[in-house]
């Protein structure tokens, strides 16, 4: 089988690869995504059937096109969101070749670009942008042992609560995936236990605005990486119900709140006593940004109403006041737990790449150490934006402006490589 050439190769045909791609067309970079599924198949298959995207339809899009058929202060679906990346793909024709999986990318040996390994034979590339972002493999720690009697899965898993055995719920982690489903399982009258982490917890609306909206003009989407190995802020926010995550208001429902799951033995589910703590930490920051977004509109004389239900807070529930620190499952009758835990880097399909020892590449703004291998979609790549739908698409442009600088290098290096040196007389 012949070696297929090409300039620039996108792996992964999500929002990232998606993004990638409108801005090397709009350099004249000739490029090709690749995609071992279809077009966002992570928000097909790995979310579960409620699930909305965590910021109104206004935000969380691309500049060139609108969600036409919703309310842009509504939430999108998930398979809205999938219908949303497809019709943006065929507007900007981009060149994805679904159906096709990337086995290695390795430096050729004259170290200028790369032969990549795929399902259907091998590529050379000058460039490869690994476009895979950060959901690539689920985390569920080596805490409730496989034997313990209860169905365990990752949120990457989980459907709805019907799919889950009878009896209560342990959901552990509350950023905004584990938030919303044990929510979701709640509602569905089921006893949920929820184990709280630490959080960012901005208000869904606030004085007529929403949360993105206040994240914008205060600054915070554009707040600078302070290091390309910064941890992603969990962030405790949901479009899902029309109201602001709040713990207090879930525990008065019946939802049982507990600290961080340490460890198991005999049975027993040992529980940090980190909940106060945690609680306490995610409401300072709520209330730091009201109080921010009030000196904002100060400032500027923006006349917006006022919200004093925003800062009334509920009767401190006795789940946090007397912490729970030992659950017995079989008698609390918990027969599922699910584990909203996050996602590892897995970029062992590159070879010779330079990373950190939780796999993540080293890099500055996307631009590994390895000349023309980059990385987009990742948290922090540039900015606290950047795992965002319309934050991935800036960071597209960015690299796509290094990829040309590197075409146009090559280009002018070639043409004074052929010329003919000035003769001696």
């Amino acid at each position: 089988m012949p070696i297929e050439k090409i300039h620039t190769l996108v792996v992964g045909g999500g929002q990232a690869g998606i993004a990638m791609s409108e801005h090397l067309s709009r350099q004249g970079i000739e490029h090709l995504v690749l995609e071992r599924h279809r077009i966002a198949e992570k928000w097909r298959t790995s979310r579960w059937d409620s699930l909305v995207a965590n910021g109104p339809a206004w935000h969380d899009r691309f500049p060139n096109m609108t969600f036409d058929d919703i309310d842009p202060l509504s939430f999108a679906s998930k398979d809205r969101i999938v219908r949303y990346f497809e019709e943006y793909a065929k507007q900007i024709n981009a060149p994805i070749r679904c159906g096709v999986e990337v086995f290695s990318a390795a430096p050729k040996s004259d170290a200028y670009g790369f032969i990549v390994e795929t399902s259907e034979g091998v590529i050379e590339a000058e460039n490869v942008v690994a476009a895979t972002g950060a959901f690539q493999r689920p985390i569920i720690p080596p805490v409730i042992p496989v034997d313990a009697g209860v169905t365990q899965i990752h949120s990457n898993e989980y459907r709805n609560p019907a799919q889950l055995p009878q009896g209560a719920v342990l959901v552990i982690g509350a950023g905004s995936s584990g938030s919303q489903i044990a929510d979701e399982i709640l509602r569905s009258g089921r006893t949920v236990y929820l184990a709280v982490g630490p959080h960012e917890k901005p208000p869904l609306r606030y004085r007529g605005k929403d949360f993105c909206w206040w994240l914008g003009v205060l600054g915070h989407w554009d707040i600078e990486t302070p290091d390309p190995l910064t941890e992603h802020v969990t962030i405790a926010v949901s479009g899902a119900n029309g109201q602001t995550v709040d713990f207090r208001e879930f525990a008065e429902r019946g939802m049982k709140l507990v600290g961080k799951a340490e460890r198991y033995e005999s049975g027993i589910l040992h529980i940090a006593q980190d909940l106060a703590q945690n609680i306490a930490d995610g409401e300072a920051s709520y209330m730091a940004l009201l109080d921010e977004a009030d000196a904002y509109a100060e400032k500027h004389g923006i006349n917006l109403p006022d919200d004093p239900d925003a800062r009334r807070m509920r009767p401190m529930p006795d789940c946090v006041s007397n912490p729970i620190l030992e659950i017995d499952l079989k008698a609390a009758g918990v027969r599922s737990v699910i584990w909203a835990t996050g996602y590892a880097l897995d970029f062992s399909w590159i070879k010779g790449g330079d990373f950190d020892h939780k796999g993540r590449p080293r890099h500055e703004k996307g631009i590994t150490h390895i000349p023309g291998l980059y990385v987009l979609g990742l948290p922090w790549l540039t900015r606290r934006a950047s795992p965002f739908i319309w934050g991935v698409w800036h960071d597209a442009e960015h690299l796509s402006a290094h990829i040309a600088g590197r075409q146009e290098n090559d280009r002018v290096g070639s043409i004074i490589g052929m010329s003919e040196p000035e003769s001696a007389y």
